[in-house]
Formats: C-alpha cells, sequence, structure tokens
C-alpha cells in the first residue's frame, strides 16, 4: 500500500487535495512547562486502486501527555466576504470553497480513499513530572497493509512556568438551549447537568474564565427556547416570589469547572432596549409569560418587576461570594440615535433601582463611552482603537465580521492569523474581550436546529452571517468535540500569559509590528520567532 507520511505545524491547514509537497520527517515546538502545544501529522495516500486504513501511535516521555485525534472535515459553500484578492495568506486558496479541515474526533485511525491527503491532530500537554530540556515523541503511522512509517517531533520545553493571566477576562455566549434541543433534554432536568459539565469543562479548558448567567432566557439572537435558571412565581398583578436554586446549582457547577467569573444575562432586549425580555412563569416549561411580548422597557410592569428582582440578586450574588465578579450588561448591540435614546431610559432605571450594578455592553459608537451611558464600553474591533486612543477603558468584541484582513475565527480564517489573538490582545490594554458564538447551533434568530457539520452560518451567509461564526465546539454523543479553530484559539491565549509571565512591556519593540486588528503579522514564523524569544528572554 502507498503512503506517505510527514508532520506538520499546527498553523496551517491540510486540505484533502493538498499534495504531499513537505518531506518533513521531524519537528520541534517551543513551550513552557505548563503550556500546551500542537502539531498534525499529515499522511497521503499515493496509490491510485485502494483505500488506505491508517494508525497513528506516539511514543512520549513520561513528561508529557500526547493526544491523539483525527481531523474531520465540513463544508465551506462559499468564502467568507470580503475576499481580498491580494492577501497572499489566504489558506486554502487552490481548494475553496469545499472542505475545511475543523472537528477533531477522538479517534486514532483513519480511511484514506487513493491520491486523497489526511490529518492527525496531536496535542502535547506536559504534565507535573515534566522537566525542561528535550523530550522526543516518536510517531509511526502504520497502514493495515504495508510497511510503518515513522516520524519524530520534539518539544523543548523552557525552564519558565507561565502564571494564569490576569487582568483580561473572556467570554463566550454559552447557549443552555443548544445542549437541551440537541441532547432532547427538557430543563433543567438531572440529565443536563452532566451534559452542561462536559461543555464547562471544555469552555474554561480553552482559556476562558467568565460563564453566561442565564437567570431568564437570553433575550439574544430571536426568539428562543425558554432556558430560565430562575424560577419565578407569581403571587399578585405585579408581586413575585424567586426561587434560586438553579441559578445556585448553575453557578457551583461553572465554578466547579473552573469559571473564575460570571456575565449576568442582559435586562433589555437586544438591539435598541426598546423592550423587556420575555420572561415566565415558572421555568417556562408551559411558556407561561409574565407580561405581553412587547412591554416596554421602562414600563410599569417592568419596572415593579425589577424592584423586586434586583435587591434580591444582590443578595444572591453576595451570598454566593461572586458579587464583585460579576458583570452586568442592559442590551446588546445599541446603535444609532434611537437606541442611544432608550438606552438612556433603560440605564437610568438600572441606577434608580440598583445604584451598585456597573454595566457594560457589546457596541460601537464612541458616544456610549464619551457619554458615560455605560461603565465598560465592548467595542467592536473595528473601532475598539478609537476608544483606546481617546483614554477610554474597554472591552473589545468581533460578532460576523469584520472580515478580510482583520482578526477573526472563521472557517476559513487562515490559522496563522486565529494564532494572533492572544498577542493582539495583550498589545494594548483592553480589559476584556467577548464573542457571542460558544455553542449557537440553531438556524438564525429562530429555535430550529441545524446540523452543526452542515451548516455553520446558522443558514444566514447572505444576511451577514459568516462560516464558523456562531460555534467553535460541535456536538458529540455526550460532550463537546473541539475544532482547529478552538484549538489555534486557546494555544493563542498562551502568548498573552506568557508576555504577562516576562512582563514584556506592550510597547516593546519586539510589538512594533502589530499596529491595529487589521495590521499585523499573519505568516506564522513570526509568532514563532517571537515566542522563542520569550521564552528563552
Amino acid at each position: 500500500m502507498a503512503i506517505s507520511a510527514c508532520v506538520f505545524p499546527s498553523s496551517q491547514r491540510i486540505f484533502q487535495k493538498m499534495p504531499a509537497k513537505s518531506r518533513r520527517k521531524t519537528l520541534t515546538l517551543d513551550a513552557a512547562l505548563n503550556e500546551r502545544s500542537s502539531f498534525q501529522v499529515a499522511v497521503r495516500n499515493t496509490g491510485t486502486a485502494q483505500h488506505a486504513c491508517v494508525r497513528l501511535e506516539a511514543a512520549a516521555p513520561a513528561g508529557l501527555d500526547v493526544r491523539i485525534r483525527r481531523v474531520g472535515y465540513v463544508p465551506l459553500p462559499h468564502l467568507n466576504t470580503p475576499i481580498e484578492p491580494d492577501d497572499a495568506d489566504l489558506e486554502g486558496r487552490d481548494y475553496l470553497p469545499g472542505f475545511v479541515p475543523d472537528p477533531l474526533f477522538d479517534i486514532c485511525e483513519v480511511t484514506i480513499p487513493p491520491l486523497e491527503t489526511h490529518a492527525f491532530w496531536v496535542t502535547v500537554a506536559p504534565n507535573r513530572t515534566a522537566r525542561p530540556g528535550r523530550h522526543a515523541i516518536e510517531l509511526t503511522v502504520s497502514p493495515a497493509l504495508g510497511d510503518a512509517l515513522t516520524l519524530r517531533a520534539e518539544v523543548v520545553l523552557h525552564d519558565i512556568r507561565l502564571a494564569k493571566r490576569r487582568g483580561f477576562p473572556i467570554t463566550h455566549w454559552f447557549y443552555a438551549d443548544a445542549l437541551l434541543d440537541w441532547y432532547r433534554l427538557e430543563p433543567f432536568e438531572k440529565a443536563f447537568w452532566p451534559i452542561a459539565e462536559q461543555y464547562l469543562r471544555n469552555y474554561t479548558g480553552h482559556g476562558l474564565d467568565t460563564v453566561y448567567l442565564p437567570l431568564f432566557t437570553p433575550p439574544l439572537d430571536g426568539d428562543k427556547r425558554p432556558t430560565q435558571l430562575l424560577r419565578v412565581k407569581r403571587r399578585g398583578p405585579h408581586s413575585y416570589s424567586f426561587d434560586w436554586r438553579d441559578v445556585k446549582k448553575w453557578v457551583d457547577l461553572a465554578r466547579k469547572c473552573g469559571a473564575q467569573r460570571f456575565e449576568c444575562v442582559h435586562l433589555f432586549r437586544q438591539w435598541g432596549a426598546k423592550l423587556a425580555p420575555n420572561i415566565y412563569e415558572g421555568q417556562g416549561r408551559d411558556e407561561n409569560l409574565l407580561w405581553k411580548p412587547q412591554t416596554g422597557a421602562v414600563s410599569k410592569t417592568y419596572r415593579l418587576f425589577l424592584s423586586q428582582l434586583l435587591p434580591r440578586l444582590e443578595r444572591f450574588l453576595k451570598e454566593e461570594g461572586v458579587f464583585n465578579k460579576t458583570f452586568f450588561h442592559v442590551s446588546d448591540e445599541p446603535h444609532g440615535d434611537e437606541h442611544i435614546e432608550n438606552y438612556k431610559k433603560a440605564r437610568a432605571l438600572l441606577a434608580e433601582l440598583a445604584p451598585w450594578m456597573k454595566v457594560m455592553d457589546a457596541l460601537t459608537d464612541i458616544r456610549f463611552g464619551s457619554e458615560g451611558l455605560t461603565d465598560m464600553p465592548v467595542p467592536s474591533i473595528t473601532t475598539a482603537l478609537d476608544f483606546h486612543n481617546a483614554s477610554m477603558p474597554s472591552w473589545c468584541y468581533y460578532c460576523c465580521g469584520p472580515r478580510g484582513k482583520y482578526l477573526n475565527r472563521l472557517l476559513d480564517t487562515p490559522l496563522a492569523k486565529i494564532a494572533m489573538h492572544g498577542l493582539l490582545f495583550y498589545r494594548w490594554p483592553f480589559k476584556g474581550f467577548l464573542h457571542w458564538g460558544y455553542n449557537y447551533w440553531n438556524l438564525s434568530q429562530t429555535r430550529t436546529l441545524v446540523d452543526p457539520f452542515t451548516v455553520s452560518d446558522g443558514a444566514a451567509y447572505g444576511r451577514g452571517w459568516a462560516y464558523g461564526d456562531p460555534f467553535v465546539v460541535y456536538p458529540g454523543p455526550d460532550g463537546p468535540i473541539d475544532s482547529i479553530r478552538w484549538e489555534v484559539f486557546a494555544e493563542s491565549l498562551q502568548d498573552y500569559a506568557l508576555a504577562q509571565t516576562v512582563g514584556l512591556d506592550r510597547d516593546d519593540p519586539r510589538l512594533a509590528a502589530i499596529k491595529s486588528f487589521e495590521d499585523f503579522p499573519k505568516n506564522a514564523g513570526w509568532r514563532t520567532r517571537l515566542r522563542k524569544k520569550l521564552l528563552t528572554r
């Protein structure tokens, strides 16, 4: 059986139609003593008649834990626009539209059709017994028929241990409704919690420290299935009682899984803060709303509800020891003059009822910061540097865009660009990063599930959504399946911790090539060289 194999860095996708250009049999990675790294093994069936059944095995020294996963493929029907015709770094230019390598399956075998190239993703994590020095990993590629091939990877562990990232929270919106729908569960039955735990561990295991807290169904992304942790009982026309047992269970589980902070549900509807959110009696199983869907944001009905909820929320958070570790929202992505006026009214209502509450929201208009309408702006990366240059502390975010030359994490974003997240976040003193799509597996703005392995844009590519934006994990039989994008993003966050650990000045000349979220080094070599300098100090 005719096969060839080579080791490949994790900074470039391996497409099925790629010829076996690389003949690299060895590869070297540099890492800190507690830093995860990865590489790929590409295997090509050079024959024209038979499928090749291939297995990959790794032999590593005692200080290293090695995980092998088979790279899967998902369709990319079109390139995400805008397409930069002069972008020499566009990855897969010769193979896309087509199938993109993304999901990672815990399988160390693959069947390769003739004249195709497939890949394994190899993750290396030092364990507690790891020591500085060079550590060799022997790789054996074994076809079902024929002789095995031997490859080698070397991990150089430097005598430095990364400190935990400080002062830069990261959150992605965690959709409980998607878990309920995919696994055919009722909220919040006993079987839900073990599934949620698997996803929360995955979430925090990829460098995220802040988890969304859905007291009630998030007023985001259209009509959503009720996922209301807080049990609400109507006692009179405008009188309510609250049962916090499932809220506490969520908080306890998230903290058990490594979460350090919480992001409280948005208190007003998305895109304008014009309406009160949908809140249900009980937890919404019968979808009995406490008020009509068109109830105003600052109406008497919602004001009276908030006047009872917010003092109890404050007490609950203090009792649980997370009051100073919780972020609060008014409304997502307000924009334009009308939204500003609505936002002012909603913010004034919260200031009246909960003067202790500081708020933050994803927005782009700098007036929200300059006029003090929000305590912590979260501007898009298209305008984030405007806030920075105006000396306004802020987080940053992106959603669906910007694309093209900008930083992003889409199915056709080159991996070398995705790997720059950590260093770009570090370059300026932003206070955190927010993204909306951890596990949004729905048709855009609906309750209808999609198959994430075939639909990665919410079926809304023509309406502004992008392939790969709604989610970074795929649903597995009893937990999440990682994506390549998610793995590279997580590894990039280690760069932030590395820069922080060695005390790298944000204005250090070595970071001068990072000029904006659009203008920054987009080749893997630049990052590799900088990392090695920082590791060796």
